[in-house]
């Protein structure tokens, strides 16, 4: 069973000098079917170590009711990396960032109005607790003290980026070492002294992140940390894009050198080789399927794509890319040729143009989808009355979209409709027609509406959740999802809402032809064969998701870009007919989807 130690210059397995070379991807970003394709590729390319973050909020999407099966099972996920000979590298949280949403905190936790997040609030870390009990549970066997391949942990995440509650940190190290976590446990920070003071632990490994200049990021570390190796938590070898923005590429040969200066570091006659160690991020990115994606706000939302293809060694759909090779040659030239395993990239098939000829309208369909989505948790008409509108969290809803509706009595003036507190993109209707789309920090039409005595007016507002933010101040405390109230001439009372994560849709009842947006729309491809990877061009649709057999791969948006495609994995395809769901907001141009075997990521 491996073991690590340390001194202040080399990390040891089992007394012998060990270089980290590792290199992340997230087993809840890809399908549990090709866990060992993107492992296997992982060691071919030189690496000795794979790292993961851990997602609290899809393990514990309901308070006390954990999930660790098919894309969620950890376990699985580490025992085939053990098989191949790989050494783990956990980071469970509780907070991840990730661009995942919420950072990868469950959004049940803003149901406690007086709860303090990733501090020593004795509330927030009852809830740790129990979350951090339940991943050892699954972990525990393959800890290195077990004969697993597990040998660091980490605790919290690049906590010095937000605050420097030490009391928080030393409860969770101290928790985890209770529960039997013997391996190291490590804290990873950025390269500058505010991040390294407010996040590490005396006693416990420091790793910094960044993505270039690795010289001076350790020399920082060095003289925060004389006795302890260096490390690279995160080489940030690529990055992700947010919609409206441009594709984030970085060049292979750059990256390259960028990546040799980490390893090299220390290079001299006793260590010619080098003494830095890495972990890469990402390795491979996977996808934000659904609707996990996370968001920044650095002044304005920006929700995060779908891909979270990285422009990492690996790509999205688990391609080499001039990348991998670019960094197989730098790790060869320093440590030896890679192991010689096969590995090629997963067929790709260009399924051609599949028609969407049967739709189905969504308002209309709303009652019958809340209460089958949340299980009959809600009465068909919904929760009615309520003096004011609720946000997604007090609806115990994680994700998807909810629609609130109001019946406003005159007499009004004519005035504009404001939404307070819109979090994160509206469509409203009145009396059953479309008036207009308002968002968090672009988008917003103006709607007017005036009653007389006597009259009143059905407005529908169809709110989707775009994803919480991960990373910074507004981290939860600013960022519920919903609207907060609806304002005509005096804010308007006695809503209806109707929780919509989209997860059964078995209620909708479709007819050929197309319905006005927003609507389900519902075609056949036909596969002859074994199925292969492929990718979804939506270029006639604009604004919503796409479910295939009913998985969900995630959003499109056409009108903000960069992405133009969807990736869908083989695993999730059969031979014979795949039924494919389109939920559509804007626009349709042309109802048709068109399947190709080349990513369009802008």
């Amino acid at each position: 069973m491996p073991h690590l130690t340390y001194d202040k210059d080399s990390f040891y397995l089992d007394g012998k000098p060990f270089r980290i070379l590792s290199g992340a991807m997230h087993y809840f970003r890809t399908v549990p079917e090709y866990w060992e394709d993107r492992l296997r590729k992982l060691k071919a390319m030189g690496l000795n170590t794979v790292e993961t973050y851990m997602c609290w909020n899809l393990h514990e999407r309901r308070e006390g009711v954990f999930d660790f099966t098919g894309i969620l099972d950890i376990s699985r996920f580490i025992g085939i990396a053990e098989s191949l000979d790989l050494n783990v590298i956990l980071r469970p949280g509780p907070y991840i960032c990730a661009e995942w949403d919420f950072g990868g905190l469950p959004s049940w936790l803003q149901k406690y109005p007086s709860m303090r997040l990733r501090c020593a609030d004795p509330l927030y870390l009852e809830k740790v607790k129990r979350y951090l009990k339940a991943v050892v549970d699954e972990i525990a066997p393959h800890l290195e003290s077990r004969g697993g391949r597990v040998i660091m942990v980490q605790v919290e995440n690049e906590y010095g980026s937000y605050g420097c509650d030490k009391t928080y940190l030393r409860a969770i190290a101290d928790y985890y070492r209770s529960l039997g976590v013997d391996c190291a446990l490590f804290t990873s920070d950025g390269p500058c002294w505010a991040m390294l003071g407010g996040g590490t632990l005396d006693g416990l490994l420091s790793v910094t992140n960044f993505g270039s200049g690795g010289k001076g990021s350790f020399d920082l570390l060095k003289k925060f940390r004389p006795d302890q190796p260096v490390m690279c938590g995160e080489f940030w070898n690529g990055w992700f894009d947010h919609w409206y923005e441009n594709h984030h590429t970085r060049d292979p040969k750059e990256a390259a050198e960028a990546l040799d200066e980490v390893l090299g570091y220390g290079e001299d006659e006793e260590h010619p080789s080098g003494r830095g160690n890495v972990n890469l991020y990402m390795f491979h990115g996977g996808t934000n399927f659904a609707f996990t994606n996370g968001a920044n706000h650095g002044g304005k939302y920006e929700p995060t794509i779908t891909s979270y293809d990285y422009d990492s060694p690996l790509s999205e759909a688990g391609d080499l890319t001039p990348k991998y090779y670019s960094f197989k040659e730098k790790l060869e030239l320093r440590f030896g040729p890679a192991p010689a395993l096969e590995v090629s990239n997963t067929p790709k098939a260009a399924y051609g143009r599949v028609e969407l000829t049967e739709s189905a309208p969504l308002l209309p369909n709303v009652p019958a989808l809340a209460v089958a989505s949340t299980k009959g948790k809600y009465p068909t008409k919904g929760i009615t009355p309520f003096a004011y509108p609720l946000w997604m969290e007090e609806l115990d809803q994680d994700f998807g979209y909810t629609l609130y509706s109001v019946v406003a009595h005159g007499p009004f003036e004519e005035g504009n409709l404001h939404i307070s507190q819109l979090h994160d993109r509206a469509h409203i209707f009145i009396n059953g027609e479309f008036k207009g789309i308002k968002e968090r920090d672009r988008r917003n039409d103006e709607i007017k509406l005036g009653l007389g005595v006597g009259e009143s007016a059905r407005i529908d507002i169809l709110v989707e959740n775009m994803g919480r933010v991960n990373y910074g101040g507004d981290l939860g405390y600013n960022d519920k999802k919903g609207i907060f109230a609806v304002h005509l001439g005096t804010y308007l009372s006695g809503f209806t809402m109707y929780p919509l994560p989209m997860e059964d849709l078995s209620p909708l009842k479709y007819s050929e032809g197309q319905q006005k947006v927003p609507a389900f729309f519902r075609g056949t491809l036909k596969i002859d064969g074994t199925p292969a990877d492929t990718f979804l061009d939506m270029a006639g649709f604009e604004k919503g998701f796409v479910l295939v057999n009913g998985h969900n791969l995630g959003r499109y948006f056409n009108a903000a870009g960069p992405q133009k495609t969807l990736y869908c994995p083989a695993p999730w395809l059969r031979e014979g007919d795949n039924e494919i769901v389109v939920f559509e907001t804007d626009c349709v141009n042309d109802a048709a989807i068109t399947f190709t075997d080349t990513p369009k990521l802008g």
